[in-house]
C-alpha cells in the first residue's frame, strides 16, 4: 500500500525547538507521482504532484511539490536551496523511511551508492579520521561487516599512511567487506531510524 499525504506531509518528523533544521541545497529524485498519492481519498481536484526525494549533503528523505507542468525522472537532481527553484516549488516536509513508495524505496539503494561513489573522498576521509565513540566502541565498528579485527587494521593502516581512495583500502586490508556497500548499508540502517549513533545522516 502506498503511504498518504497528512496534514504536515507523511511521515513528516516534528523537532524539538530550537534545534536546527539541516539545509539541504540538492536532491535526487526517487519517484514522481504526477497526479498525488493513488490511495489519498481526497478529490482529484483537492490532490497536487508529489515528489519524494534523497538530499545528497545529509541524506535527508523529503516531499516536495513541484512547480505546474514541471515532470521529473528518477535520478534527476532537483535544486531545493534558498532562492529560486527551477523545478520545486515547495518542500512539504520530512519523510521517514516507511513513508516512501515503493518505487522510491526500490530506487533508494541504488542512487545512495551513486552518491557515495561520486563523494568517495568524503566517505574515504571518514575512515582516515574516525574516532571511537566510546570506551569500549568505535565508530568504525558501526559500518556493516566492520569487526574488531577489521577496525585494528584499519588503524594500523591509516598509521602508516592515510587512505587515498576505496581501491587503496580494499588493497590495503585484507578481506576487507566493501566500503561501498557497507557505507550504503550504514545509511539505510540510520534511515530506517533504528540506530543510536548516526554516522552519515544528519538530523
Amino acid at each position: 500500500m502506498e503511504p498518504q499525504p497528512t496534514q504536515h506531509g507523511p511521515g513528516a518528523e516534528r523537532r524539538q525547538p530550537g534545534r536546527a533544521i539541516p539545509k539541504e541545497e540538492q536532491a535526487v529524485v526517487l519517484d514522481f507521482l504526477p497526479n498525488g498519492y493513488p490511495n489519498d481519498p481526497r478529490p482529484a481536484y483537492r490532490k497536487t504532484p508529489v515528489v519524494q526525494v534523497v538530499g545528497k549533503n545529509h541524506f535527508l528523505l523529503l516531499e516536495l511539490v513541484p512547480k505546474k507542468e514541471v515532470f521529473l525522472q528518477p535520478y534527476e537532481e532537483v535544486y531545493i536551496g534558498e532562492g529560486k527553484r527551477d523545478k520545486i516549488h515547495h518542500i512539504l516536509g520530512r519523510l521517514t523511511l516507511d513513508k516512501l513508495t515503493s518505487t522510491a524505496r526500490a530506487e533508494l539503494e541504488f542512487v545512495l551508492g551513486d552518491l557515495v561513489k561520486k563523494n568517495e573522498q568524503r566517505f574515504v576521509e571518514f575512515f582516515n579520521k574516525a574516532q571511537p565513540l566510546t570506551m569500549r566502541m568505535h565508530s568504525l565498528e558501526l559500518i556493516p561487516g566492520f569487526g574488531k579485527k577489521h577496525m585494528w587494521e584499519v588503524l594500523e593502516r591509516r598509521q602508516e599512511k592515510p587512505f587515498s581512495n576505496f581501491a587503496d583500502m580494499r588493497e590495503r586490508v585484507k578481506l576487507m567487506p566493501d566500503p561501498e556497500k557497507a557505507i550504503v548499508r550504514r545509511i539505510l540502517a540510520e534511515l530506517g531510524g533504528l540506530e543510536k549513533h548516526r554516522l552519515f545522516v544528519d538530523t
